[in-house]
């Protein structure tokens, strides 16, 4: 009788326990009985961790010019653009506000540094400035291109990452200048940008190409006097995937903005198919996402990293969108967005997606100095929901929706 009662007992926590599972699924996925679209998920679920404003620090004054900013800007209105719903352009433009003065200045950015990062928020003022024509946007904005007009160039003529990084190209800085380069020059008739523009993929593209791989290193130093330049090349010493990840959502945002006369869009476009190309062949056949250092997937403690995995997805998705790849690269998209879900999500039971294995940041030179080495991608801390992640994987799902393959 006693394991009569202990069997019953037992029977019903599990059905009470499957039950509760079954609840917090249907929480995920439901609204009043309404699947929402991934890409509505992960935008609220960012504006839930982040209602005001886009700042790690709970205190909105400590919130600085930035590129993370910037990436997370332009996924919120890239929401706007797909929904309509005004919510994600007030988000935006609360933003913009708490660095952008009546008088058009921005707290803490100061253009005597010529940082390529900090041009990288400017999407937003130019998209702000075309919602509400105030002119503090555009006097901003003015601001960011004339830091361009005056940033400091290698001898071959390409951007200086920093003026504290001198003569040198990341590819992360083709993403934080180029984007915003193009966009302001078609709004305001500069067509003759696009030679320099086009010069400084061109440029990179031929410096970093490891010709047996087909990857591209993470940087290059023309004077080769850094510690982590190859003295006969000037080249880093690993492919970085998120370095990748930032160059190939440059190539699809700036094709947004090139003429299509332009004699140098042709090469832009076969950049990104040779690329495509590659890192598919990198990818991890198992997960189908990408590895922290592109070519040593079996080298530890190399881990499977989501937003260098985020932005080659977003690349993938929008370059089939618009016709620059072959289709089957909105498929090769939509696995390793499933990918994605399966190594790098967790749901909570509010019904909240945090994106995990991110890495907070990644370098060279500086101090204390970060040699590049195959141990310092890997010390680099990871960090849940670093928006680096969260806007590319935000971007990815709206591009495959747009590609109607995701719901």
């Amino acid at each position: 009788m006693r394991d009569k009662i202990s069997s019953i007992i037992i029977t019903v926590l599990v059905i009470s326990f499957c039950s509760a599972s079954l609840g917090k699924i249907v929480a995920t996925e439901t609204d009043s009985g309404k699947e929402k679209k991934w890409s509505i998920r992960i935008a609220e679920s960012f504006l839930e961790r982040n209602p005001k404003f886009i700042v790690y620090d709970p205190d909105p004054t400590k919130q600085k010019w930035n590129y993370e900013q910037g990436l997370m800007l332009n996924s919120m209105r890239q929401m706007y653009l797909l929904t309509k719903d005004k919510k994600y352009f007030e988000y935006i433009k609360r933003n913009l506000d708490q660095n952008v003065q009546e008088d058009g200045s921005i707290t803490t950015y100061k253009i005597s540094e010529y940082n390529i990062d900090q041009i990288g928020p400017g999407r937003a003022l130019l998209f702000t400035y075309q919602m509400t024509k105030k002119v503090k946007y555009k006097i901003a904005a003015d601001s960011l291109r004339k830091q361009l007009a005056g940033h400091p160039r290698t001898i071959s003529n390409g951007f200086w990452h920093k003026k504290i990084y001198p003569y040198q190209m990341w590819l992360d800085g083709l993403y934080m200048g180029e984007p915003f380069y193009s966009e302001y020059s078609t709004m305001f008739n500069n067509s003759k940008d696009f030679d320099d523009i086009t010069h400084q993929f061109e440029l990179i593209y031929e410096k970093t190409k490891d010709q047996k791989t087909g990857l591209l290193y993470h940087a290059w130093d023309e004077s080769k006097s850094q510690k982590w330049a190859d003295k006969e090349t000037g080249l880093s010493a690993h492919f970085w995937g998120r370095g990748i990840g930032w160059y190939m959502m440059a190539l699809v945002d700036v094709l947004d903005f090139v003429p299509k006369n332009h004699p140098k869009r042709a090469m832009l476009v076969d950049q990104l198919k040779e690329m495509s190309e590659v890192l598919i062949k990198f990818r991890d056949q198992k997960s189908k996402v990408w590895y922290q250092i592109l070519d040593l997937p079996d080298r530890a403690p190399n881990y499977l990293e989501a937003s260098g995995s985020a932005m080659f997805t977003y690349a993938f998705a929008k370059g089939a969108n618009k016709g620059y790849l072959n289709k089957k690269f909105l498929t090769y998209a939509k696995e390793s967005f499933d990918g994605m879900v399966k190594e790098f999500v967790t749901i909570d039971e509010k019904g909240i997606i945090n994106l995990h294995n991110i890495c907070q940041g990644a370098g060279l030179g500086g101090e204390p100095y970060r040699d590049g080495t195959f141990e310092y991608y890997m010390s680099e801390k990871q960090r849940t929901n670093d928006y680096k992640g969260y806007g590319a994987f935000l971007l990815s799902a709206i591009e495959l929706e747009r590609g109607k393959i995701l719901k």
